[in-house]
């Protein structure tokens, strides 16, 4: 049987939706081994001067649990 653990992870970009949960990636990836997947469970942007001046997403990051 598989397990698999589930975390909540904050990301950011200046350029994109896409380019956040890339950055969520690579950020947890530097933690957490075996990624299985990512959900996407909200988003938002920032605006500066009438302008999108930040992407934000909150996912949630699901990954296998190693045996030692």
């Amino acid at each position: 049987m598989s397990v698999l653990k589930v975390i909540e992870v904050l990301g950011s970009s200046t350029v994109s939706f896409e380019d956040a949960v890339k950055n969520v990636i690579n950020e947890a990836s530097k933690t957490v081994k075996n990624i299985k997947s990512v959900y996407v469970k909200d988003t938002q942007v920032t605006v500066n001067n009438n302008q999108i001046a930040e992407y934000r997403v909150n996912t949630k990051v699901c990954f296998g649990i190693m045996d030692t």
